[in-house]
């Protein structure tokens, strides 16, 4: 590893072993970087690279800081790496969400409140008889960022927010494309908040395996033939 990678091991170490907790200020660099047996530049460039990452805050005038550590902040660094892939590679990421967003929404119907699961109706209610792409897109994040944040796993919540916003132009694309979307999308929302209104985990699952990957094999087929 290079120096650099070494500051970042030591100071992730001191943050696992509860040495730093969430809020706490690190010691002033000189006598951190005599501790640990490393140059200041090393330091310096180990700091910078964990506050890209939301693990440090480097407040001006007032030292460096351990952040909240919440996962959704930590998060935030996925949707960094994710802006610079070219398009195709959405189809990964629509990999992912079929392969999480299952386990989260049966996760979702064992426990999301009832009232929480009724204003999921009210929301596709909202969208009327003919929405536009652009409301049909964002109900539709709107509706599995509900799901997600009852799921009860905030590190999972976050992934997913994640997941789904970096899939949007996809969704969009698909609104504008292919013909009957907007009927299909809410079929199998509906599909979906139906099974979680019936304590229905299993079938919870498969319908929002079926939705994701109905979007997915669309996708596929636009950008491989």
């Amino acid at each position: 590893m290079s120096v650099t990678d070494d500051a970042i091991e030591a100071i992730k170490q001191m943050i696992v072993d509860g040495e730093l907790r969430p809020g706490d200020r690190l010691p002033r660099e000189a006598d951190l970087a005599d501790r640990l047996g490393l140059s200041r530049n090393s330091l310096r460039e180990a700091v910078r690279a964990l506050s890209l990452i939301h693990v440090l805050d480097v407040r001006r005038g007032d030292g460096t800081y351990v952040t909240s550590l919440e996962p959704s902040l930590l998060m935030d660094a996925m949707g960094f790496v994710v802006d610079f892939h070219r398009d195709d590679t959405v189809l990964q990421f629509l990999e992912a969400r079929r392969v999480i967003e299952p386990a989260v929404t049966e996760m979702a119907a064992r426990q999301m409140p009832d009232e929480e699961i009724a204003a999921l109706a009210k929301l596709l209610d909202s969208l009327g008889d003919e929405p536009t792409v652009d409301q049909l897109v964002e109900n539709d994040l709107e509706f599995h960022r509900r799901i997600a944040t009852a799921c009860g796993n905030p590190v999972l919540a976050s992934l997913l927010e994640s997941l789904s916003g970096r899939t949007q132009r996809a969704r969009t694309w698909r609104g504008i494309t292919q013909e009957g979307v907007s009927e299909r999308t809410l079929a199998e929302h509906r599909a979906i908040q139906q099974a979680l209104a019936a304590r229905q985990p299993d079938v919870a699952r498969a319908a929002a395996t079926v939705h994701i990957a109905g979007v997915e094999q669309w996708l596929r087929q636009a950008l491989l033939g």
